[in-house]
């Protein structure tokens, strides 16, 4: 069953988050992992072996800017067959990645403030901590009710961009430089989303306005998330099964220790990051608006025994005054047109539509809601 990672109009459909035991206090104080974080479906689930395993696809993003016909074609195939991807290639000389156009320096900013963040006492954590009837600020996202299975994490979510949606109240004051950091953090992935936008318009058959434009000023989020370690690793989920209801999400990991995987041909695909590379993820709006051709695809976190686990996932969604459908432009091919496979609804309704189903429970995924039945 998927579970749909939503912004904050979504979360208010499900008035918010129901208070929960902060987990990483949880994991320092005690051996015994509470009932609720166990989930016994986890031992029935194929993960892809060592011997079995394949890297998503690696784009090199200057590459893209040059034109490259190849590619463009790798960042079509990765977009279309696994919905995940790396960004860019390692320099052998330098031992570092290149290319996606971020700084370094930036990034690693972001990962220790982050870190920092993570470090400080629950105290000082709860200054931050989520509003009633919304999911922004520190806390855990979607607990709709006292019988629901847990993840074994918590996160941070700030909404970024625009800055006129800010609410900079919930942003962290320790350490000092976090808002700074966060602030150029931001607006470099929202130049980094731009880049890779026009890239997929391009292969898509479009206009690169065509899909730019329904970004604009739309909502860009960062869930920070903190995954302890637990000893029955195997019994806990970090992040439970979710295509994400946004449209477009890159990813950092912010420390060495593994645990974001796909699912791929009916199984657990672990995802080995590059360091200061970016994991690149379609989400459900972007599938939706190719008419399926790119695919949002399910994904999850797994817990370490021994260490714990940092990321930060920055979700990018379209203006939410465009109609959330496929582009009427994406429907023509060859001079004809082509079949919709996917309803087109308002961005509200579309939000309205994602809190409903996350209350009902019966999620078989949002974009089997979506889709139109021909059958």
């Amino acid at each position: 069953r998927r579970r749909i990672v939503f912004f904050e109009m979504a979360a208010k459909e499900v008035a918010g988050s129901l208070p929960v035991p902060n987990v990483q206090q949880l994991a320092s104080s005690s051996n015994v992992v509470p009932i609720r974080y166990i989930r016994p479906e986890l031992k029935l689930q194929r993960v892809s072996s060592d011997d079995e395993y394949v890297q998503v696809p690696v784009v090199d993003m200057s590459k893209l800017d040059g034109n490259d016909g190849g590619e463009l074609a790798k960042l079509h195939s990765a977009c279309r067959d696994w919905g995940f991807f790396q960004t860019d290639t390692m320099s052998k000389k330098k031992k570092k990645v290149i290319n996606h156009g971020v700084g370094e320096g930036v990034i690693l900013k972001m990962k220790a403030d982050i870190q920092e963040f993570f470090s400080q006492p629950i105290q000082v954590k709860m200054d931050s901590a989520q509003l009633p009837d919304s999911i922004e600020g520190y806390g855990q996202a979607f607990v709709v009710s006292e019988e629901q299975k847990l993840d074994w994490g918590d996160m941070l979510f700030i909404i970024t961009q625009p800055i006129n949606r800010r609410n900079v109240g919930l942003w962290p004051k320790i350490p000092s430089s976090f808002r700074a950091t966060l602030e150029q953090y931001s607006t470099e992935l929202e130049k980094l989303a731009r880049c890779l936008l026009t890239s997929m318009a391009r292969n898509l058959g479009l206009e690169s306005e065509k899909l730019l434009t329904t970004f604009n000023e739309g909502l860009q989020g960062m869930r920070m998330n903190y995954y302890p370690p637990c000893e029955q690793a195997n019994k806990v989920i970090g992040l439970a099964p979710h295509s994400d209801g946004s449209g477009l999400t890159l990813l950092t990991q912010v420390n060495e220790v593994q645990g974001l995987q796909i699912r791929k041909d009916g199984k657990w695909v672990p995802i080995h990051p590059i360091q200061g590379a970016f994991i690149v993820n379609i989400g459900d709006m972007i599938e939706i608006m190719s008419n399926g051709e790119y695919k949002s695809i399910e994904h999850r976190a797994i817990v370490n025994h021994k260490k714990e686990r940092l990321s930060i996932a920055a979700f990018h969604n379209p203006n939410a005054n465009v109609m959330i459908g496929p582009l009427p432009d994406i429907l023509i091919k060859d001079q004809k047109q082509q079949a919709a496979k996917y309803k087109s609804i308002s961005h509200q309704d579309y939000m309205k539509l994602a809190g409903k189903i996350k209350l009902d429970g019966k999620d078989k995924g949002f974009i089997h809601h979506m889709k139109i039945q021909t059958e």
